[in-house]
């Protein structure tokens, strides 16, 4: 299946550029959804920036689907919520959620919501 992105190349700018891969859930990429979870891990490699970024409220069986999910560069996720970039630099086991006031704040380590198992 071919997938059909909520944003389109010439759309993009250089927000986050520099930073490697991460992985992203399709609710943003496809749907538009906003980042609401996003946490940082230990890299699996020089080009892996260690982040995984969802909508928070993906279903087990949803992240279970390793086609609801790509390897993006960090940039691509910077443009569909541009609010992530002032915690890009934050130390592996960082992770943030997007509070009742929409904005993304810092939560303890392993709090990630229930369904957000990626591989």
């Amino acid at each position: 299946m071919i997938k059909e992105f909520k944003l389109k190349p010439e759309e993009f700018k250089d927000i986050a550029v520099g930073y490697g891969g991460c992985i992203a859930t399709d609710m943003i990429t496809v749907h538009g959804k906003k980042v609401g979870y996003m946490y940082r891990e230990e890299p699996n490699n020089e080009m892996d920036s260690g982040w995984c970024f969802m909508w928070g409220k993906e279903s087990q069986k949803y992240m279970d689907d390793p086609g609801n999910h790509e390897i993006y560069d960090v940039n691509t996720i910077a443009n569909y919520s541009p609010d992530i970039t002032e915690f890009l630099d934050s130390p592996y086991g960082s992770a943030f959620e997007r509070n009742s006031e929409g904005k993304l704040v810092e939560i303890e380590e392993g709090t990630a919501p229930p369904a957000t198992t990626i591989i």
